[in-house]
């Protein structure tokens, strides 16, 4: 397909609205609602849904797999940490998963932006050390997932004597890798080793630069594609898409003061892809057509916090604006997470799919 469009599962009826340190990757487990909310996102249309990792959250692996068997077509994206998991275990572990679904996962990497949530699970290394880390263990996975042979490796952090997984992936070459940082330590390592590098809701030209720079890092014969996530907001008018926009922003705003029983939290990110949101908020509430920024001023740029706000319509042109600026997958979740899906998939995928088809359709073909 010549888009990709994902959604994001979690593993219980809450989100940013429910409290100041709420996300969707942490949590208890309610099953029923995993399946209910994977089959939503099957039956929206969506390509694939994004399980997130968080240090006090569930386990990845383990929720798409149940997650996987509660539907037909639906894909995931797995995030995963490098450094908790030895990486041929990993490898081996993935490759697994990827037989059980009949092909249907991807990993998504995050090397971590945060010393905090490192170091709950025992990492004590810098942001730095930790992408030259992710290039190690990358290079082990992949030539567990591909080497007909075993294979020894010494590097700065990994020592393997006689690599080999009996089970490789169903996917060839191997297990789609997606790639999350904004840094200069992350920019090469994904460049080198992600299928699909993965930023943020920021404004068209910061993406078009972001992009030109992750190919310029690009080893030769490298051509990664490129995905951005975004929290729409819609109304069946624009007014109303704007009360609504304003009505979250509110409740989240009245949290985070502690009106409502909770202690103020602290909006000092570490990470560089939460710098550059806070300061595109800093410049400007509203960026291009509709980007709007002040939930991510008002959580602290923790993850995915810009938005896209207006009617079906007009949210499906600025997400196809941004296929028009390079990329080719889009993730998208709202502050209402299921009955946004359901949206979703009933009012802005088809526009999105029906305009790129066309677009496709009228490009010129070389011989």
């Amino acid at each position: 397909m010549p888009i990709e469009l994902i959604g994001m599962i979690g593993t219980r009826k809450l989100s940013e609205l429910d409290g100041p340190t709420v996300s969707i990757t942490g949590g208890s487990i309610d099953p029923a609602y995993v399946r209910q909310f994977a089959q939503a996102h099957e039956n929206a249309g969506f390509d694939r849904v994004l399980v997130g990792y968080g240090s006090t959250g569930p386990d990845g692996l383990t929720v798409a797999s149940f997650a996987a068997a509660a539907t037909d077509r639906l894909k995931f994206l797995i995030a995963h940490r490098p450094g908790f998991v030895n990486p041929t275990l990993f490898a081996r572990k993935a490759a697994t998963l990827d037989h059980f679904t009949s092909g249907r996962i991807a990993v998504h990497i995050i090397t971590g932006g945060s010393d905090a949530e490192q170091q709950r699970d025992g990492d004590w290394l810098d942001h730095d050390t930790r992408y030259r880390r992710t290039d190690e263990y990358l290079e082990i996975v992949k030539r567990v997932w591909t080497s007909d042979t075993p294979f020894d490796y010494e590097g700065e952090f990994y020592r393997v004597k006689d690599a080999f997984s009996d089970v490789k992936p169903v996917q060839q070459p191997h297990i789609p890798l997606y790639f999350g940082g904004a840094s200069g330590a992350a920019v090469p390592v994904g460049a080198k080793h992600s299928d699909v590098y993965a930023m943020w809701g920021e404004p068209i030209a910061a993406v078009k630069e972001r992009i030109a720079e992750v190919k310029a890092a690009a080893p030769p014969g490298r051509s990664p594609k490129f995905s951005v996530s975004l929290r729409p907001i819609l109304g069946d008018t624009e007014a109303k898409a704007w009360e609504r926009a304003r009505s979250i922003l509110s409740r989240i705003k009245e949290i985070r003061s502690g009106t409502t029983g909770n202690q103020p939290v602290s909006a000092r990110p570490q990470a560089v892809g939460s710098h550059r949101l806070l300061q595109f908020a800093q410049e400007s509430e509203i960026h291009d057509k509709r980007l709007w920024t002040p939930i991510a001023a008002a959580t602290g740029a923790y993850g995915n916090t810009t938005a896209l706000v207006g009617t079906p319509e007009q949210v499906a042109e600025s997400l196809v604006d941004y296929y028009d600026a390079g990329v080719t997958t889009i993730l998208i979740r709202g502050f209402d997470p299921l009955a946004d899906a359901i949206a979703y998939g009933r009012d802005v995928i088809p526009l999105v799919r029906d305009e790129v088809q066309r677009r496709e359709q009228q490009a010129p073909v070389f011989a």
